[in-house]
């Protein structure tokens, strides 16, 4: 605090020290604003210094992997330089410390489905509600990926196991419900628990030569849940076996921190011990708690009096369930229950997450730094290829054009050919839509900016699964910011092509693309409201959409575009000539289609292996962590595709056509068309029960 009084005191002085030739006013205006600027720079700055020298330590954590080195040099840096300021609590970030008997809070997500891709409110089943049902508050990010957080039902405190604890006794199943519970069983529907922030894993069972080997799955949740493969009966998970693990981090102080957390779903047909029907201890609960009494205060006492009397189906915890199955059927009235497992752990608060990134290693790094040397080969061969190409045929040109002719070669008159003939109309703008052309080169670099910053900020740790829908949020977030560089290049180039409507250019820069887009979202939002998925974003967050993209997007467009279009032509090394050239008819070698089938051809293969386990993180509900990898992938595309477009360039000038800007446009766009297929092709992994709705 000493330090900013000082700073202040010193843009007291320092303020007005430029400004003494000027008028006494303007002096005194200038010291205002000075002063007022600098004092809140120096805010800003100590404040952020502070905020990053009381965390730092939990970001290098988290960051581990991605760059090691420079985040410990810092953590070490700012530990010195710590100035004492008050810092900031970071949602996601501080770890939580519980005594023993401490309530653990568990929340419950969106019930989600990689078979329909819908997900829907934890209330739509008839599934046990806690007093009160608090929201959490989702940011914009969870709201787009169809986040619905509420608190749950279940209690869990700090090192007290819990053997089959009642939960509730759900009214019983009408014929609605009953379709309901049956429907979301066969597409696959799993519940996703969150504790300490931290997502619920789930065991299961895949075939490996032959024998059922029990894997643990990260991400995704555990299914409501299962069909009988050999016949009609559809069976629900309704007792849940919680393990906890600890950490202790200091011996000599008694608390603790969660560090994993799995779930053991089990199907049991509960049955009350005496002789009487859930039904029948329903209405002695109503008689108890009073005709005026809630439904969740008769529920309360519903499940004191099953306790009491007992229920079969239970065991202790180092034993599984034997008791028979719970098959849905109408009028059934399903006992939850569960079990709390506490054991402790060695395993590090802010390393907690590195399993849940990994899935356990289910797919060893060896898998990617293959892919990353098959698409560095391909960029390898590419280059030294494209090199020998170009430097023989540009010398062979080159000495061809600076030949001196002999008096018979001038008497044979020899026309010349080639790219040195086009030198007077290469930088000639595109013959069709050029101001188009300008807005998608805008735009294109805007997604740019936003991808490349997206993957960067994600690999160092910044965009992480511990602060649920940060990606989306830093999506959106950067894609907005990247607007005053999509205006300055777009009024750039559009000025290079002696445009004059550059306001014009501009306004289709800023609403032509996102405007799109933003409607085919509205589009999909109104078909997932009829479905009454959480996957629809309600109309106020629509609205903060649409003010986020007019009020800070477009604004930025115009401000890049101001200053792009103030700076100088852009000098081409090539004078062009006012009447352009005829071109010849073009031999099939040279054809746009196959230059747009070729171009994007190597780039795809040289990251498809990539693209695989970004699909899977994407519909499969998995985490995607190896961010560096797909940071090289992604350059190693942009690079081979830079190539490939001055091999084609190239030839396409050999051939007296000047026209490349297009054709260059969707050679290198082409890669998209790859993609696409590719998605066509993986889709059936899905195993989805409605094409259109997925």
């Amino acid at each position: 605090r000493n330090s900013q009084y000082i700073t202040f005191a010193f843009s007291l002085r320092a303020a007005p020290s430029p400004l003494r030739s000027q008028s006494k006013s303007y002096t005194h205006r200038s010291l205002f604003f000075g002063t007022v600027f600098s004092f809140a720079f120096s805010q800003t700055v100590f404040r952020l210094i502070s905020w990053l020298s009381s965390n730092m330590n939990i970001l290098a954590a988290m960051m581990a992997g991605a760059s090691a080195t420079p985040i410990l040099f810092m953590t070490t840096l700012l530990s010195v330089t710590n100035f004492g300021a008050d810092a900031f609590y970071v949602p996601g970030i501080t770890a939580a410390d519980y005594k023993k008997g401490d309530e653990v809070t568990m929340s419950v997500n969106s019930l989600t489905s990689i078979k329909t891709q819908l997900p829907f409110g934890y209330n739509r089943l008839p599934l046990c509600k806690p007093r009160n049902i608090n929201r959490k508050r989702e940011n914009i990010g969870e709201l787009l990926a169809g986040d619905r957080i509420i608190d749950s039902p279940y209690h869990l405190q700090m090192q007290v196991d819990v053997n089959c604890k009642i939960l509730c006794a759900a009214e019983p199943l009408d014929e609605k419900t009953f379709q309901r519970y049956t429907s979301l069983v066969e597409r696959g529907y799993h519940h996703n628990f969150i504790l300490d922030n931290l997502p619920g894993a789930t065991q299961f069972n895949s075939e490996t030569e032959g024998a059922a080997v029990a894997r643990t799955h990260y991400a995704g949740g555990f299914p409501v849940g299962y069909a009988d493969p050999n016949g009609e009966d559809r069976y629900v998970f309704n007792h849940l076996r919680f393990h906890v693990k600890y950490h202790q981090k200091n011996k000599d102080v008694a608390e603790y921190r969660v560090v994993q957390f799995s779930v053991d779903p089990m199907s049991v047909e509960h049955i009350v011990k005496g002789g009487k029907t859930v039904e029948q201890l329903r209405r002695e609960a109503i008689a108890m708690s009073g005709a005026d009494a809630s439904s969740f205060l008769v529920n309360v006492k519903l499940s004191e009096l099953i306790e009491k009397a007992g229920v079969n189906g239970c065991s202790d915890k180092n034993s599984m369930v034997k008791s028979a199955p719970l098959k849905l059927a109408e009028h059934k009235t399903i006992i939850y229950s569960y079990d709390v497992v506490w054991e402790e752990s060695d395993i590090l608060w802010a390393t907690r997450w590195d399993i849940y990134l990994s899935e356990n290693n289910i797919v060893p790094a060896q898998v990617h730094w293959f892919a990353i040397t098959n698409s560095i080969m391909v960029v390898v061969i590419l280059s030294v290829m494209i090199a020998l190409i170009l430097v023989r045929n540009l010398r062979r040109d080159i000495a061809g054009y600076n030949e001196v002719l002999t008096d018979e070669e001038k008497l044979e008159e020899q026309e010349e050919s080639g790219w040195k003939l086009v030198h007077a109309d290469v930088f000639r703008p595109p013959n069709k839509c050029p101001m188009l052309f300008c807005t998608f080169i805008g735009s294109g670099v805007q997604i740019l900016i936003t991808a490349i910053f997206s993957i960067v900020l994600s690999a160092i740790g910044f965009l992480n699964p511990a602060r649920r829908g940060s990606l989306l949020t830093g999506l959106l977030v950067i894609y907005m910011l990247a607007g005053s560089p999509a205006g300055y290049f777009s009024a750039r180039l559009y000025k290079s092509f002696k445009g004059r409507e550059w306001q014009k250019c501009t306004l289709f820069t800023a609403t032509l693309f996102p405007g799109v887009m933003f409607l085919f979202f509205i589009f999909l939002n109104t078909v997932l409201v009829f479905y009454h998925t959480t996957a629809s974003v309600p109309f106020v967050d629509i609205l903060i959409l649409a003010v986020m993209w007019c009020c800070v997007s477009i604004p930025l467009v115009f401000f890049g575009s101001y200053f792009g279009y103030r700076r100088e032509f852009i000098q081409y090394p090539t004078v062009t000539s006012k009447i352009a050239r005829s071109i010849p008819p073009a031999v099939w070698f040279t054809d746009w289609k196959l230059s747009v089938f070729c171009c994007g051809l190597l780039p795809f293969s040289a990251v498809y292996v990539e693209l695989f386990f970004i699909m899977t993180s994407m519909w499969m509900n998995q985490f995607y962590y190896v961010f560096g990898f797909a940071l090289l992938v992604f350059f190693i595309a942009i690079i081979t595709t830079a190539l490939l477009c001055m091999l084609l360039v190239y030839y396409q000038l050999c051939s007296e056509d000047y026209l490349w800007w297009w054709r260059m446009f969707f050679s290198a766009g082409s890669i998209a068309i790859y993609v696409f297929l590719y998605s066509c092709w993986w889709y059936p992994q899905l195993n989805a029960k409605r094409f259109s709705v997925t």
